[in-house]
């Protein structure tokens, strides 16, 4: 199928082509995404007045996007989140990763799946993105094909599914690193006065590096305790160690119920506009990030911290070193397979 390519494409240094392609459904709903980096550009959906809002952070060009932020809206690996010091060992071999986000390993290191120019296919209102990450990029083991699908459907319904192999025992994580602000991407509001629940009895907490220690608690009488919906703000200015290590929240949630089998991970809403956001997912953890450390003034864009939020779906930061958390070792002849799913409705 041939697709319509909206901007003028740019060539990078290996020569292959950015594009941006367009979903659509039969509401109104449509999502922008380019194949660097599998990138989000725009989610456009309704408002309670019938509006059109895009409710993703991000630029207004490819040329922007190339060049702005790394992560907005971007596909995220060979490993999401953070490996403490950048170090695992596998097999009996250490491998030392490269520390990206000071002292650890961050989002796959320094040119992570964010950076990558992905072949890309659309069918319809499917996009379906490919790329071949080499055995020894960011000192990775193995040659791992991933194949991830955005699909939009009439149910409101952006769905991702991931999919990999490899030739060669590895950690694997992969995430959407889309940035949402329910009032508008460019409202310049806080989203400290959104909705949010979590489906999640449980979370990580973490050192002051944000490296999980390994301990599971109960969200219980503590301020990230989502279990009924609040407001993102009323406790996030606590006087708790784990807020101040974060400046905020910056933590992976236990979402209940079993993992690979899709859930609840969480609804968030805007009064606002009314417009709800409700997560599904086969992953076992989400992490919740209020965008504490965003400050964007470039290319048009002025992001101030807390005008965003994140709703990662993964499996839990430095699990190769963590031997209580789910697997996320990869083997020959395995196929890695998962789904996340946002559906984009409104809440009276």
């Amino acid at each position: 199928m041939k697709v319509k390519q909206l901007y003028t494409p740019i060539t990078m240094e290996n020569n292959k082509n950015i594009k941006l392609f367009k979903l659509k459904n039969k509401n109104k709903i449509s999502i922008e995404i380019t194949n660097y980096g599998g990138r989000i550009m725009k989610i456009n959906v309704p408002d309670k007045n019938g509006q059109l809002t895009n409710i993703v952070l991000g630029y207004d060009s490819l040329k922007d996007t190339v060049n702005g932020d790394p992560y907005f809206g971007a596909i995220v690996g060979r490993y999401a989140n953070r490996i403490a010091k950048g170090q695992f060992k596998l097999n009996g071999k250490t491998y030392q990763l490269k520390t990206n986000g000071f002292p650890n390993h961050l989002h796959g290191g320094e040119t992570g799946y964010n950076a990558v120019v992905w072949n890309a296919r659309q069918e319809g209102n499917s996009l379906l993105l490919s790329h071949t990450d080499p055995n020894g990029h960011e000192a990775y083991p193995g040659n791992v094909k991933v194949q991830v699908i955005y699909e939009l459907n009439d149910n409101n319904e952006l769905i991702i599914t991931y999919e990999a192999v490899t030739d060669k025992a590895t950690p694997v994580n992969f995430t959407n690193h889309a940035y949402f602000n329910l009032n508008g991407a460019d409202s310049q509001t806080s989203i400290l006065e959104h909705h949010l629940q979590i489906n999640a009895d449980y979370y990580t907490p973490t050192d002051k590096t944000l490296i999980p220690t390994g301990s599971i608690e109960p969200v219980e009488n503590t301020p990230f305790d989502f279990r009924k919906a609040k407001q993102i703000g009323r406790d996030i200015n606590e006087n708790h160690e784990q807020l101040k290590f974060g400046n905020g929240y910056d933590h992976n949630f236990v979402i209940n119920g079993k993992e690979n089998e899709l859930k609840l991970a969480a609804i968030a809403v805007a009064p606002l506009t009314g417009i709800e956001l409700i997560c599904y997912t086969t992953e076992p953890g989400v992490q919740l990030y209020t965008a504490n450390f965003l400050n964007i003034n470039e290319f048009g864009k002025k992001y101030a911290p807390r005008t965003a939020f994140c709703l990662e779906t993964q499996h839990f930061p430095d699990s190769p070193n963590k031997i209580n958390f789910p697997n996320t070792i990869l083997y020959p002849g395995n196929v890695f397979k998962s789904k996340t799913i946002y559906r984009f409705g409104l809440k009276n």
